[in-house]
């Protein structure tokens, strides 16, 4: 048997029921939606992700019961399936949501989530492998004006200068000892020295640490810039984590970590420079940590500020 046809017009509604404490409220929406998401790749070809989207509107009207929250799951669920995501894109997105509620809302927001890949180079070998980076998205639209921000983290290598410092010391006093009495030293003897395992008296400790950068985002500009700004962190830091790895690339990562000593200090300032010199950037927002290996706790360095460029 056929199911009877349902006419949604005679179905009950309590949403238009009288309200208790009747009040604006600041958002109200649907967190952890699933949908598709065209975005940007690396080379500039769109590619499909999976992403989980917090979208909500205000609730103006004080006397209204609730917003109609259908509209806005149906809604979205095809506006980022055509085309790849850019601040317009979110603008008229927004705004759609807005005019979906019929008077209720004013402003909408967005909240966007998914994990951005890059394939990365080798150091010196000639390979390659895909990297990782979960990204989120901040819009909010009110009153016609678009706000945007984006969030990102990035890992790279730290190696510790007071460390470095107290296992130069200690190689230098081995080598004092080691050599006390040989006159006249020859390179080649030095040499096979240094290259034995008496060369190394000492290494300096060295950990893993993440960058996590929130940017306000000037929209100006047509395209949301997460590799570029990607690019601008590991590139200040100079020793982000690696994919594909041979001798040859390991040996390239311990140069790079042994000429930038740092501090959480250190890294914080190099990210935070970065930034400000970006033309994209409106405000920033850094936090670096150092998952210590000397220590059962990290060491943690926060910075924030605004571009200085116009």
């Amino acid at each position: 048997m056929s199911s009877p046809s349902v006419n949604p017009s005679r179905l009950p509604d309590v949403a238009d029921d009288a309200v208790a404490l009747a009040r604006p409220l600041d958002w109200v929406g649907m967190d952890r939606i699933a949908l598709p998401l065209r975005v940007h790749g690396a080379d500039g070809d769109t590619v499909q992700v999976a992403a989980s989207i917090d979208a909500a509107v205000n609730l103006h009207d004080a006397g209204a019961r609730g917003i109609h929250m259908s509209r806005l799951y149906l809604r979205l669920q095809d506006a980022f399936a055509g085309e790849a995501l850019t601040p317009a894109g979110l603008r008229r997105v927004l705004q759609d949501m807005v005019e979906s509620q019929r008077g209720l809302s004013t402003a909408a927001r967005l909240t966007i989530r998914y994990d951005h890949l890059l394939k990365r180079r080798a150091l010196a070998s000639d390979n390659a492998g895909w990297k990782n980076y979960p990204v989120e998205i901040d819009a909010v639209l009110r009153d016609g004006h678009l706000k945007l921000a984006v969030a990102f983290s990035a890992d790279y290598s730290s190696t510790c200068p007071a460390s470095a410092a107290l296992s130069r010391q200690l190689n230098a006093e081995r080598f004092a000892e080691d050599f006390a009495n040989a006159r006249p030293l020859s390179a080649g003897v030095v040499g096979e020295w240094l290259a034995s395992e008496r060369g190394l008296a000492a290494t300096p400790h060295a950990q893993r640490s993440r960058a996590q950068v929130k940017v306000e985002l000037r929209t100006a500009f047509d395209e949301l810039p997460f590799t570029a700004l990607i690019d601008a962190v590991e590139n200040a830091v100079a020793t982000p984590v690696q994919t594909a790895v041979k001798r040859e690339d390991e040996q390239a990562f311990a140069k790079l970590n042994a000429e930038n000593l740092m501090f959480c200090e250190d890294a914080a300032r190099r990210v935070a420079a970065a930034l400000a010199d970006d033309p994209r950037v409106e405000r920033y927002d850094v936090t670096v940590s150092h998952f210590e290996s000397l220590h059962a706790h990290d060491a943690v360095a926060r910075v924030s500020g605004a571009g200085t460029r116009s």
